[in-house]
């Protein structure tokens, strides 16, 4: 199909104050940019994107967040006799690439925006006739094998056949920054994608937890998938180092309270990170009762000390809804592969923390002058 643009859709951003939304489409265009090489005219409602290579823009587009669809398409002029040639030759390729038969029942779904001599039904028959008229095809306009859309916005006419999910939500970058804890497992990077998703600009941060972990490359692998989604965005990696810090919790603190006290101390260094990149949330991938330290108890412990929000957007999924968005999104994979996992988990962890004993043993501690020790080794990963 010779397609001459794609036109996009999105939805949230319709429904915001006017300038807002200006704001909002300006985000999602700059956005597309970022990432597609092509020309763009905003049709108030509609995104029209003139691009370079159409296949790749195709592709390109189902990880832009804020669109909600769009459809590949070809334009005319607002003239019954110029969208009759067109649809003519539109419905020609499709007889001849294979979407559409003649021995296919089909309908018409015409939508106006603007002021026309003739209405939206109208004009619907009236391309009903040209497209019968080439094929002999039946009409059904309930349950149609096919359906051919025609969409008149003022003096300018877009044919097509296709209507392509996008991945929806906000632009990102619309929404603030956050600083997500992304690990090598399966939750955290899908609560980052989730938290992009609603427009949030993600810095991530990694915890080195050697020696009680092997070294490995899945963090970076996820951030990779990740950026395929980052249109418009930096998505930096930072990494602290852990160990140390662990090494004390286990020595100088009572071993079940290891996962306690190690996931309230990434919540103060991802705080730390937070002041230095103006970000506004932390955003983690807890969901309630999944493991030790995501019991309601430790919840409370261990996010007690954090200076500021903390965002979990998987909290009431289970592992099999957040597995489902990780083998969607291309990250499941990832995460799955072999790792050592943590050595410095105890075999009996806390799991109904008291929030006054914590506190007391963060002191016992001196967690504070541990954790500057920490977020003094914070080191930027490049990722290629």
């Amino acid at each position: 199909m010779n397609y001459e643009l794609i036109l996009l859709r999105y939805g949230e951003i319709g429904v915001k104050s006017a300038p807002v939304r200006r704001r909002f489409e300006h985000k999602l265009i700059h956005n597309i940019h970022d990432s597609i090489d092509c020309k763009i005219k905003n049709d108030g409602g509609r995104i029209l994107l003139y691009p370079e290579n159409m296949d790749e823009s195709r592709d390109k587009l189902l990880k832009i967040f804020g669109i909600v669809s769009f459809s590949p398409a070809v334009e005319t002029q607002t003239d019954k006799e110029k969208i009759k040639v067109k649809v003519q030759d539109y419905v020609d390729q499709l007889l001849e690439e294979g979407p559409f038969s003649s021995e296919d029942s089909f309908a018409i779904r015409a939508r106006r925006v603007g002021e026309h001599d003739f209405s939206s039904q109208e004009i619907a028959s009236y391309i009903g006739s040209v497209v019968y008229e080439k094929t002999q095809s039946k009409v059904d306009l309930s349950n149609p094998a096919f359906e051919l859309f025609v969409e008149i916005r003022g003096n300018k006419t877009f044919i097509f056949h296709e209507k392509i999910q996008g991945p929806g939500g906000m632009p990102l970058g619309t929404q603030g920054k956050v600083i997500a804890l992304v690990s090598g497992g399966i939750d955290s990077p899908v609560a980052t994608y989730l938290m992009m998703k609603r427009g949030c600009d993600v810095t991530i941060l990694n915890f080195n937890n050697q020696p009680f972990t092997e070294p490995s490359e899945k963090v970076v692998k996820l951030v990779k998938k990740l950026r395929e989604y980052a249109s418009g965005s930096e998505l930096k990696l930072y990494q602290v180092q852990y160990g140390g810090f662990l090494g004390k919790c286990k020595d100088q603190a009572p071993e079940r309270m290891t996962c306690v006290l190690c996931k309230s101390g990434m919540y103060q260094v991802a705080g730390k990170l937070a002041q230095q990149e103006k970000a506004l949330a932390i955003v983690d991938g807890s969901s309630v009762g999944q493991v030790a330290s995501q019991t309601l108890p430790n919840i409370l412990a261990t996010r007690y000390s954090s200076p500021l929000p903390l965002l979990s957007p998987l909290i009431g999924l289970d592992k099999l809804e957040i597995s489902a968005i990780g083998e969607k999104i291309g990250t499941f994979e990832i995460s799955t592969l072999p790792d050592s996992g943590c050595k410095a988990a105890p075999r009996h962890p806390e799991t109904s923390a008291v929030l006054e004993k914590v506190l007391e043993t963060q002191e016992e501690i001196d967690m504070g002058a541990a954790l500057d020790e920490v977020f003094a080794t914070l080191t930027e990963i490049e990722v290629d």
